[in-house]
């Protein structure tokens, strides 16, 4: 591990519509920006912490903890944006500025419940298994056989052919991705794909009073209760 040159990418843009400036919104005494830059910064594996926005208050804040910013375009910061592809404008950057990159980290500040360990068994398990990418993933909270959907009054099971009156504990375990960590070999990444799981990848599971997206006032709300219980 420490002779792979290994950066962190914290994408943060201004706009959200749910919460104004989210990412600089508060969850115990810090932002959620901060966290995660702290979190990063902490491993000692990780070369340089790298701030995505086009927002300048962010950009302020970003340099303020540690990292540096990069400046993210327009079309870049979007609500119908993907995330890859900031990931593919900053690679291609940092490419012509010469820099030689092993591995990149995506930590969403919006998932903050990770720490350094998490990072790193990540980071070691990319390694070891001579993975091109890996993801943390927690238990479904729904599973995938049980919703239903709806027209004209009418309901019928999601997916096709499955009995979604199947008691749980009789069903296979269902995961699903969360923000927490992505770690991936940016040279394999496929130019035709939208995800960040390619090539030979991996999961590390994390339990779920670990999990949060925060998308409104009311996941805020929830986080910061969560992150009383978690101290």
């Amino acid at each position: 591990m420490n002779n792979k040159n290994i950066i962190a990418l914290i994408p943060a843009r201004g706009g959200s519509k749910s919460i104004r400036e989210k990412n600089l919104s508060i969850l115990g005494n810090k932002t959620l920006l901060k966290r995660t830059i702290d979190v990063a910064l902490e491993c000692k594996f990780i070369n340089r912490v790298i701030v995505s926005t086009d927002n300048k208050k962010i950009k302020k804040h970003a340099i303020k903890y540690g990292a540096e910013v990069y400046q993210r375009a327009p079309n870049l910061a979007t609500d119908k944006a993907l995330v890859i592809d900031t990931i593919r404008h900053l690679h291609k950057i940092l490419i012509s500025e010469g820099n030689s990159i092993d591995i990149m980290i995506l930590l969403e500040p919006t998932s903050p419940f990770r720490d350094k360990n998490l990072i790193k068994k990540c980071i070691s398990k990319l390694i070891d298994k001579n993975l091109d990418s890996i993801a943390t993933f927690h238990k479904a909270e729904i599973h995938p056989e049980k919703p239903w959907q709806i027209e004209n009054d009418v309901p019928t099971t999601y997916l096709d052919d499955v009995d979604a009156w199947t008691p749980r504990q009789v069903l296979s375990e269902a995961y699903q991705l969360n923000g927490l960590v992505y770690a991936f070999k940016p040279n394999k990444l496929p130019n035709n794909t939208n995800g960040l799981l390619f090539g030979a990848f991996g999961a590390e599971i994390v339990s779920n009073e670990k999990v949060i997206d925060i998308d409104d006032e009311k996941d805020l709300i929830l986080a910061n209760v969560m992150n009383e219980v978690l101290k």
